[in-house]
């Protein structure tokens, strides 16, 4: 993409109150393993090497409030892990903007901090916090005609035919709808015309639908192009829809199986789950020899389709010897999360003849969870004996099964 040498911003509005959701903060509900508000920054950052972000959060009276409300807003921007790994790739610095009384006010805010930091004939697109269904594909139209025009927005032909009616609700004048456009995010522009135009209306008093009519009013000559919209782009408005949030989810949920078996040997500690357990026997391996915490290794690599635990720390090499289980876990685990996946439930089966395993059941649940950063109501693990029978009831060895569900 050539940008002329410009530098370039976006502008995510997301202080609302979402009054007509009922309270519920729309840009905080949860999408694609993250939220509708990193959901949108996501493919502006996959699409356009931007030098800033600046993201708008409610504003409160009360200190206390304010920086909860920033803090809500931070954990929502950054609820994908690809969020962060985008952001150092392309070095884009994030800022959090205290919104206004409206969102024209709340876009001025953002616009006094992005003026700040880049310069004059900086682009900057402005896109609505609740609208995480644009598609790479309007991001760069819109941007590409904000460089050669100084202005453009995505706008779709209404499929219904528009009237303008009279205060008394009768037809006054028939429009041509081949000459009418519902204008929807991003909207660009050149940063320092923009500026300019929302201080002008600012100091006149006057409030406006959205930018372009701020342009249209206050940027002498200023066009504004439309490029075309998309029906997918749909911003989030009322509570009914969240259904149509959750239909554009596409939510993916994949199985997983991880099976591992060990050795048991005298002078080795016993390691299940991160935990060394008290026994006269632990598991022969060439790391520390958790089979639990490798079961779920395999089980995690399994369900993402990221290989195996084999794969990934290859026993012939000398610097897994005696490695701990947790920290190759969490390795994995940080790829795993990285490429979008969330866990929905960890479920174990630990065959071992001795010592008894209820007594440090608990512990072992709560360790797992740490590991993995989730609730411990996701994770659990129960313990089978061989009713001395075969390797396991001789107590020669000790066998893991696990199976997991995640979500994309």
């Amino acid at each position: 993409m050539n940008n002329n040498g410009r530098q370039s911003a976006l502008v995510l509005v997301a202080g609302g109150s979402s009054s007509r959701m009922g309270g519920i903060k729309k840009e905080y509900l949860p999408l694609d393993g993250g939220t509708v508000l990193s959901s949108a920054a996501k493919v502006f950052l996959q699409t356009l090497p931007l030098n800033l972000i600046a993201v708008t959060y409610p504003s409160k009276a009360n200190p206390d409030e304010l920086s909860a409300s920033l803090n809500a807003c931070r954990n929502a921007f950054f609820a994908d892990r690809r969020i962060e790994t985008l952001i150092q790739k392309n070095k884009t610095e994030v800022i959090f903007v205290e919104g206004g009384s409206s969102r024209q006010n709340s876009v001025f805010n953002a616009l006094n901090s992005v003026n700040k930091k880049l310069s004059a004939n900086a682009v900057v697109l402005i896109h609505d916090g609740a609208r995480p269904f644009v598609s790479p594909q309007i991001v760069t139209e819109v941007y590409n005609s904000t460089l050669e025009y100084g202005a453009a927005v995505p706008g779709l032909e209404p499929t219904d035919t528009q009237n303008i009616i009279d205060r008394d609700g009768f037809i006054r004048q028939h429009l041509v709808r081949a000459e009418l456009t519902a204008v929807q995010t991003p909207q660009g522009f050149l940063l320092n015309e923009l500026f300019k135009a929302h201080k002008k209306a600012l100091d006149s008093n006057k409030e406006c639908t959205d930018d372009t009519e701020i342009w249209d009013l206050f940027v002498p000559g200023g066009k504004v192009k439309v490029v075309p919209g998309d029906s997918k782009n749909k911003k989030i408005t009322y509570i009914q829809d969240i259904d149509s949030t959750k239909k554009g989810n596409n939510k993916m949920i994949r199985c997983g199986l991880g099976y591992d078996k060990h050795i048991l040997a005298e002078g080795r500690p016993l390691m299940l789950g991160g935990l060394n357990i008290p026994s006269d026997r632990g598991e022969l391996g060439h790391s520390d020899g958790d089979a639990l915490l490798h079961a779920i290794t395999d089980a995690l690599l399994g369900a993402s389709g990221m290989g195996d635990i084999g794969s990934y720390f290859p026993p012939e090499e000398a610097e897994w010897k005696d490695a701990d289980s947790k920290v190759l876990l969490k390795t994995v685990w940080e790829d795993i999360k990285n490429a979008g996946w969330s866990l929905e439930n960890l479920d174990c089966v630990i065959a071992l003849e001795k010592p008894k395993f209820l007594p440090h059941r608990q512990n072992v649940i709560q360790s797992i969870a740490d590991v993995l950063g989730v609730d411990k109501s996701q994770v659990f693990v129960k313990a089978k004996t061989g009713e001395k029978t075969g390797d396991v009831g001789l107590g020669k060895v000790v066998e893991v099964w696990t199976t997991c569900l995640l979500s994309k």
